[in-house]
């Protein structure tokens, strides 16, 4: 094959905007001010009401300007590197023929995190009528055996003229009559959509949840990374210290940071620590499945224990079986196990104590059938203020702080207002979707005095009326674990 000489980019470092220091909007009105990303003008917003209190916005603002690029991929697979192996890199394009840009970009600091310098490496610019150029070159780099990819300059998280494409969903305590809720759907274990999560709700609206498990088998994915609690039952286990939305008398909202404490207690008063709830056991660990994990336990040489509603154990058996409706099961392996066989005997009592706690006022969370818990995954704004806790609610990296992607955000407006809010995004010339910094300034820009950053990318989903209203990036809707709703 012969060589081919590519007219690279200059040398740039990529820098982000600067964020106002205030929330712009305190009350659950539509902002009258500038959209705050782009060029600064009014968006173009369309409003329908879907319930008494309840309106929804479609938002659209900016166009789009950018073209593409070619971003050479490190030996780590990842698209930026520390300088010397991001040289090394720039050193192996431009011996196979091709001009190589190194480029400085700057993963944003957070609240918990300082910022991170990185390197990219990168070939050619070409306007976006010219992807196949672009793709071109990808296949001419892999001749060389150098991984890259096609990438569009919008996904940036640089400066962009957008284009930007939004729905905004705002609720009025003062009117709303209704309750807000989560569901993880049929089971813990399953994955479902958003739009089936909403029929068995019988929800007015709502949006995706937090992050789910895709690193554990497939048949228990549906597994929230962090707390779950519906309608007062402790269904996932919090990590501590990560940010939550917590949902008390139905329609009472607040973000703040959580952690969990499960405790065994037999019959004859032994206690021990369980380490996690409806999710698959490592070792020497006890784990709680409530029946709402909606799959069978692991047939790994464990002991397990079915518990009553009555707090009475009603079978000691080897580890793997269902658990049965009406009942709970501890499934202990290695000194877990040794601790179920010494302390929790057939026709003895087990009580197990939950407790989720507020780590901001350090007390209890009344676990009521009115009470649900969201752990969403990285805090944006607190107390009006852009407060983003990456390394906490571990995201601290360039393509969740930096990258831009679609978006699912809830925040609190300063008189008890909700709002839900997807950016869509992966979508060149249509819409850029944002990045973790832009996420926060969209949501103190409509108003909120707290807000959070749900699962973003293909996940992200609205749905009105148990239909999707937004664009999906993977071109259908996603499954996922749990989701936040609007219910008459």
């Amino acid at each position: 094959m012969s060589r081919r000489l590519v007219v690279g980019l200059a040398a740039v470092a990529l820098t982000t905007t600067a964020i106002p220091a205030e929330a712009e909007q305190a009350s659950s009105r539509f902002p009258s001010s500038a959209f705050p990303l782009g060029t600064s003008a009014a968006p173009v917003k369309n409003q329908r009401s879907v319930a008494p209190g309840v309106e929804l916005f479609s938002v659209t603002h900016g166009k789009s300007t950018q073209g593409w690029t070619v971003s050479v991929l490190m030996p780590n697979g990842h698209d930026n590197g520390p300088l010397p192996t991001a040289q090394a890199r720039a050193e192996a394009v431009q011996a196979a023929g091709f001009t190589p840009a190194l480029v400085k970009i700057v993963q944003p600091a957070a609240a918990d995190a300082p910022a991170v310098e990185r390197y990219m490496v990168r070939v050619g610019l070409w306007t976006f009528k010219q992807r196949a150029k672009a793709d071109k070159v990808v296949k001419e780099l892999k001749e060389y055996d150098i991984p890259a990819k096609t990438d569009y300059l919008g996904d940036d998280g640089t400066a962009t003229t957008g284009p930007w494409n939004m729905h905004v969903l705002m609720v009025d305590p003062k009117v709303f009559r209704g309750s807000f809720k989560t569901s993880v759907g049929k089971s813990v274990a399953k994955r479902e959509t958003t739009s089936s999560m909403s029929k068995l709700t019988g929800a007015i609206a709502g949006v995706n949840g937090g992050f789910f498990n895709i690193h554990t088998a497939r048949a228990l994915q549906g597994d929230p990374v962090g707390v779950s609690v519906v309608g007062g039952r402790l269904l996932s286990e919090g990590v501590a210290g990560r940010s939550a939305l917590v949902i008390t008398d139905s329609r009472k909202a607040r973000i703040t940071e959580l952690k969990t404490m499960v405790t065994a207690i037999s019959s004859d008063g032994a206690k021990a620590e369980v380490n996690g709830v409806n999710r698959a056991a490592v070792a020497e660990e006890l784990v709680l499945y409530t029946e709402e994990f909606g799959a069978k336990t692991a047939a790994d040489g464990g002991i397990e224990v079915v518990i009553d509603t009555q707090g009475r154990i009603v079978n000691v058996r080897q580890a793997g079986g269902a658990v049965p409706r009406g009942t709970a099961v501890l499934h202990g392996t290695g000194l877990a196990a040794a601790w179920l066989q010494e302390h929790a005997l057939e026709g003895s009592g087990m009580r197990v104590d939950t407790k989720v706690i507020d780590l901001r006022t350090q007390r209890a969370i009344p676990l009521t059938h009115r009470t649900y818990v969201m752990g969403g995954g990285v805090g944006l704004v607190r107390n009006g203020r852009v407060r983003i806790t990456a390394a906490a609610d571990g995201h601290a990296s360039v393509n969740m702080m930096l990258r831009r992607h679609p978006r699912t955000m809830v925040g609190i407006t300063k008189s008890g207002g909700l709002i839900l809010a997807t950016v869509d995004g992966r979508n060149p010339g249509v819409t850029v979707g944002a990045s973790m910094v832009e996420a926060a300034q969209l949501m103190r820009w409509l108003g909120a005095k707290q807000a959070i950053n749900f699962d973003g990318g293909g996940s992200t989903a609205m749905v009105i009326g148990h239909k999707v209203v937004n664009r999906p990036s993977d071109g259908a809707e996603r499954t996922l674990g749990d989701a936040l709703f609007i219910t008459p």
